[in-house]
């Protein structure tokens, strides 16, 4: 089980959002490059970053900042936001990011994920986001008709190394992780599935190790640890235990 700590960049700064809203951002630190490396010496093992300037405009515009980052770490590094062809995952991979991340070209384009999985093998992951049971695109601006099951079975043969499934009603507020939703989703495919979105306190974690939830690859946490919710030590101690 693993836990990765969260680093959402807007305009070159480590920020948290509400709801996905990006006029209702908290900004934790300016320098993420920093909070990347404080994140390894607290002891975690793979970072999940999101570009969501990217998102919303559908190509990288944090480049700069992940650079930065991933010149601080010594962690694998897993990044989403505005991947819309090979080109842009090819970059990425090279720079040095572990796994890329497609949400919104995985509801437009399956077919350029397909691809990138047989190109890159291992190194592709989905971001499914939803929000009131349906998936979410374009850094959650749209609402397609799509269930997260539907998207999920779309890709069972494809190669995909992980799914992220992203509670956005849960997500940036502190309401615990819908382990119940992520569950469902994971026993509905073969792929690893990640928990993101609303994870609140030590509880979460806690019950992330009940043997109901135990197919499931990790959890993302981000304002719950930035604001001392969750302390990294005790929450380590709790995964490595198991």
């Amino acid at each position: 089980m693993i836990l990765f700590p969260a680093i959402d960049l807007k305009d070159g700064q480590c920020v948290r959002l509400k709801l996905g809203d990006m006029n209702a951002a908290t900004v934790f630190n300016d320098d993420p490059a920093a909070q990347a490396r404080s994140f390894e010496q607290q002891g975690f093992g793979y970072l999940h970053i999101v570009d969501l300037n990217g998102a919303f405009e559908g190509r990288p515009v944090n480049a700069a900042a992940v650079d930065a980052i991933l010149k601080a770490i010594r962690m694998p590094a897993q990044l989403g936001g505005g991947i819309r062809d090979l080109a842009t995952v090819e970059d990425w991979l090279g720079r040095g990011i572990r796994r890329v991340i497609l949400g919104t070209a995985a509801v437009r384009d399956p077919s350029f994920v397909r691809d990138a999985c047989k190109r890159f093998p291992g190194r592709i992951a989905v971001g499914i986001d939803a929000k009131g049971g349906k998936v979410a695109v374009e850094g959650w601006a749209e609402t397609s008709e799509l269930t997260a099951i539907e998207l999920a079975s779309r890709f069972e043969d494809a190669g995909v190394a992980a799914i992220i499934y992203t509670d956005i009603d849960r997500d940036g507020v502190l309401k615990g992780l819908n382990l119940d939703s992520t569950a469902e989703l994971a026993r509905s495919t073969s792929i690893p599935v990640i928990a993101s979105g609303g994870l609140a306190s030590i509880d979460d974690v806690k019950a992330l190790l009940r043997p109901e939830y135990a197919m499931l690859e990790g959890a993302i946490t981000g304002r719950a640890l930035y604001d001392g919710r969750v302390d990294p030590k005790e929450a380590l101690a709790l995964l490595a235990a198991t």
